[in-house]
């Protein structure tokens, strides 16, 4: 898994080089919420991209440092975080998605080659494990099976 997770990781981050794009597949889900919609809390960031809370905010905080978001405070209390796009990361907008199409055009034609869609494959593995956890299963595997005397 962690190899194949590599080969994509590896060339979606060098078709972005080839761009001339400073920007890591990490930033995706965030960026992508955020072209939808103007702005989230941090906990709809993590929750509309599917990446846990600590995901998101790590995420953020780097995206923030690199002048792609603006975080400023929200809530009827002030503690929300709300997160938007800055000038800087609207203006990389058109050129991400002009990236994420030739990628979903790429994945589309692995698709086609494969005996089994690997996106269809990641998305029933996904809900399979939303129902029932991997690490859920690693405890059951390890439990010794009861012998009867």
């Amino acid at each position: 898994m962690r190899h194949l997770i590599e080969l994509l990781d590896g060339a979606v981050l060098q078709a972005y080089v080839d761009a001339g794009l400073d920007y890591r597949p990490r930033y995706t889900p965030v960026m992508r919420v955020l072209a939808q919609q103007q702005s989230a809390t941090i906990g709809q960031l993590a929750e509309l991209a599917g990446i846990t809370q600590p995901a998101a905010t790590q995420t953020v905080a780097l995206m923030k440092t690199e002048g792609l978001l603006l975080v400023v405070a929200g809530g009827e209390d002030g503690r929300q975080r709300v997160v938007r796009l800055s000038p800087q990361g609207e203006l990389l907008l058109p050129r991400l998605q002009a990236c994420w199409q030739a990628t979903k055009r790429a994945a589309d034609s692995l698709d086609a080659e494969l005996e089994f869609p690997l996106s269809a494959c990641l998305a029933q593995a996904i809900a399979v494990l939303e129902t029932r956890p991997f690490g859920e299963r690693i405890r059951d595997a390890g439990k010794k099976p009861r012998t009867t005397t």
